[in-house]
């Protein structure tokens, strides 16, 4: 009798049931690994941008504004016009002068002289465990479509809960027209927020700045319930508030807020140009009192409330 050469079918179909067990097995372990690695590249996107903040403030003796409006302020929605926000001053610290050359400051984000730096997609501004597109179209409240823009996944902090976008000032280092010092932020450095990721695929924000007329609004991704809000006012396209961080039931869908495609966090970049994970804070309490994490992430979003922050408020 001749020796066998070959498998036998139920010997196939052993090997295969073998090698797709280990597949399973193994893809959750090379899912980790990926996101370990997006974790770390968001983390130095946050460094990256730290630098460029604090060499702008030893250039200039202040943080840029949140945004930049050159016309009188009437609802913080319709008049942020030029309104180019602290991600466009900061682009020659990012090197990025080359296109920073090609905006013109002088007239608005949505003029067609700006469309291609409008348009333009930066690394630093995007997390890797973010889905976002080359470009997306800013639409007013309406509905109208008012610019073609590159997104982002970071936005400023202009304070805790009691800062509101379309507001004239805030309590954070961010917001409009700002020009925050160091010597301000009397918090500490450390344990002040500058920029924090959140999501496009949650709130569609951009790099450049506050739309005049434009709205951030509501991702794809959005986990809050629809019934409620689905944009906010035109500097939430550049600005949060320190509130919610990853919010799940937000009336006003969280866009407003802080939030990321990690698990159970985001990172956060502070003014002594650190970049830390801070846990997620999905809601207020049952009778709308804020939770005991939230009156930290609060407290970390201010410059200068004097409030008192845990030792261990990083976990």
């Amino acid at each position: 009798m001749g020796r066998r050469t070959a498998f036998t079918l139920v010997e196939l179909l052993v090997v295969i049931a073998i090698i797709g067990l280990l597949v399973a097995l193994l893809l959750p372990a090379v899912q980790a690994a990926r996101e370990a690695a997006r974790r770390t590249q968001c983390c130095n996107n946050l460094k990256q941008m730290g630098l460029g903040l604090l060499n702008y403030h030893d250039i200039m003796r202040s943080f840029p504004p949140g945004y930049c409006a050159s016309v009188a302020y009437v609802d913080g929605e319709n008049d942020t016009r030029a309104g180019w926000g602290w991600a466009a001053f900061i682009l020659s610290y990012l090197e990025q002068d080359g296109l920073r050359t090609r905006i013109n400051f002088n007239l608005p984000i949505e003029a067609p002289q700006n469309a291609q730096a409008v348009q333009t997609a930066i690394s630093v501004f995007s997390c890797p465990s973010d889905s976002l597109p080359a470009t997306f179209t800013v639409p007013s409240a309406s509905g109208a479509a008012l610019a073609v823009a590159a997104p982002s996944s970071y936005a400023a902090c202009m304070g805790g809960d009691d800062s509101g976008g379309s507001d004239k000032t805030g309590s954070g280092i961010f917001f409009r027209n700002s020009g925050t010092r160091l010597r301000d932020v009397t918090d500490g450095t450390t344990v002040t927020i500058l920029v924090g990721e959140r999501a496009w695929t949650n709130a569609q924000g951009i790099w450049a700045g506050a739309i005049s007329g434009g709205v951030c609004a509501r991702g794809a991704s959005n986990p809050n319930p629809l019934g409620g809000d689905t944009t906010e006012s035109a500097p939430t396209l550049v600005m949060a508030h320190s509130h919610l961080n990853n919010p799940t039931s937000d009336p006003d869908s969280g866009l407003d807020d802080f939030s990321s495609r990690h698990i159970d966090g985001s990172y956060f970049l502070f003014a002594d140009g650190s970049a830390r994970f801070f846990p997620s804070v999905s809601g207020d309490n049952p009778d709308d009192s804020y939770t005991q994490d939230s009156l930290i992430f609060q407290a970390l979003g201010t410059r200068s409330g004097h409030e008192v922050i845990p030792g261990d408020w990083a976990k």
